[in-house]
């Protein structure tokens, strides 16, 4: 846990929202996520 709270910090990102985006990335990349929730997170990252 403290990796993922340092790579937050690096990132300027709250440790949950660092864990949303790899949880959301590994999705994407399995191919998990529905179209409609790609948009959305491509939005959300701009």
């Amino acid at each position: 846990m403290k990796a993922v709270e340092k790579w937050a910090a690096d990132e300027f990102r709250s440790t949950n929202g660092q864990l949303e985006w790899i949880i959301n990335k590994s999705l994407k990349e399995a191919g998990r996520l529905k179209k409609e929730q790609e948009n959305k997170q491509k939005k959300e990252e701009e």
